[in-house]
């Protein structure tokens, strides 16, 4: 199912402030929460408003090296959901071939912010932890929590 990052909040929860990034599946009213760390949240922020902070991040240096070794992000597809933990797919081309590579949703989410390379959703995964988006409307933006 093709998917878009719809925003990175801040969810409170008993034991403080957590972001989650919510992916909107093309065609359904219901979005995905993720829940990640801040400094991926931070990243994908940066990704999505094209920051620029001077010397790369991580999440930059990973997109250079990519690109220095003539290979592009393709897409991702959060695949799987394993004990409430997502599981995505980063698939790259490279001068060789197409591969996939195992990888966090977070961090997989930041490098597609910083390409607008495609989404995808598996469709069991978003039907397993689909949730309505009024539950996030009181939520902060990640930018009015943090410097980002």
């Amino acid at each position: 199912m093709d998917a878009a990052i719809d925003a990175v909040r801040v969810a409170g929860t008993p034991t403080g402030p957590v972001p989650v990034v919510l992916l909107a599946v093309e065609g359904e009213p219901d979005l995905l929460p993720i829940f990640i760390g801040f400094d991926e949240a931070a990243s994908i922020a940066r990704g999505l408003d094209a920051e620029d902070v001077g010397r790369p991040l991580t999440h930059d240096l990973t997109l250079d090296l990519v690109e220095e070794l003539g290979g592009r992000i393709e897409r991702v597809v959060v695949s799987d959901v394993e004990d409430g933990t997502y599981i995505a797919d980063l698939h790259l081309a490279t001068p060789r071939e197409s591969t996939v590579i195992d990888a966090r949703p977070s961090d997989s989410l930041a490098l597609a912010a910083r390409t607008n390379a495609p989404l995808a959703v598996d469709e069991s995964v978003f039907e397993e932890g689909r949730r309505d988006p009024d539950e996030f409307e009181d939520m902060d933006d990640i930018r009015e929590v943090m410097e980002v």
